[in-house]
């Protein structure tokens, strides 16, 4: 047993050295070849990188490439992590950044268009494919996401403020220093990444699932072994046309988490009726595994 734990763990390693390196291939193609000529900023610390390239080449007699600029930004994120969130996410992060890095440098640039809004556009999404599916494995690409992390677990907020503040100041210097068409490029390419990132990364999605079935000691069993969530139970619910009992079951779950519930639903209830939909906001614990 100990034998199979130890080739599973060595596996999972595999999985996501091998996903830390296909983000870093995407964030290089979307960076050089399409921000880069497009004059695109990208978000958060990668944003910050391009921007303070572009300054040292205008104003400065040295200039330190975007792959380097983005290395050195995230190292006091990675201090940060080892402190407060733990080595083996630090590490997988630290493989995120370092292939990213290196990927920029060594991806040879290729000027498919200048048109900024194609380069908008296809950079956010190639950069926000590349981040979900990082994230949707467990993987941080570093920046503000370790903030995010850390401030989540300190005081249970987001930094959802603090990441649009960040990347308006982003687009605002996209307008200083490339003139404001490109602003409102950049702040296109941003909601092109933040909307391919959610469409990828499905375990922020939150559903309610409501599920009528005559065998509701069974469903929960099985819902409970597969997935860590709760569940609200309603009794003595009856069916219109044939006047049988039935017990009603709610649950939130995550959209990463549905095949999980397929899967349950299947094992203990397949006669069961489930109806699940998009959840807006949840008031009060709801249970997010750490990284």
């Amino acid at each position: 047993m100990d034998d199979f734990q130890q080739l599973t763990k060595r596996h999972r390693d595999v999985f996501k050295a091998s996903t830390a390196f296909i983000y870093a291939i995407l964030v290089s193609v979307a960076m050089n070849f399409f921000w880069t000529p497009g004059h695109i900023y990208s978000s958060g610390i990668t944003g910050l990188a391009q921007l303070i390239n572009s300054l040292m080449a205008k104003f400065m007699p040295v200039q330190l490439s975007t792959a380097l600029l983005l290395f050195l930004l995230n190292v006091p994120m990675f201090v940060i992590a080892w402190r407060s969130i733990g080595h083996r996410f630090t590490v997988y992060t630290f493989l995120a950044v370092a292939l990213s890095s290196i990927m920029i440098k060594i991806v040879a640039p290729e000027t498919l268009t200048h048109d900024p809004i194609i380069c908008a556009i296809f950079g956010g999404a190639v950069n926000g494919f590349g981040t979900g599916t990082a994230l949707k494995n467990g993987i941080s690409t570093g920046g503000l996401d370790i903030i995010g992390l850390v401030l989540r677990r300190k005081t249970g907020r987001s930094i959802g403020t603090i990441n649009m503040a960040f990347n308006a100041i982003i687009v605002l210097a996209a307008g200083f220093v490339y003139g404001w068409p490109y602003a409102f490029y950049s702040a296109l390419g941003l909601l092109v990444n933040g909307r391919v990132i959610d469409m990828t990364y499905t375990r922020q999605q939150k559903m309610q699932v409501m599920i009528i079935t005559s065998r509701p000691n069974t469903v929960i069993d099985s819902v409970q072994n597969r997935i860590r969530r709760g569940v609200t139970i309603v009794h003595n619910a009856e069916g219109a046309y044939r006047h049988d009992d039935k017990t009603i079951l709610f649950t939130v779950i995550t959209r990463y988490e549905m095949s999980e519930l397929t899967a349950a639903m299947a094992e203990s209830d397949p006669h069961a009726f489930v109806s699940i939909s998009d959840t807006v906001k949840i008031l009060g614990h709801f249970y997010e595994p750490d990284p």
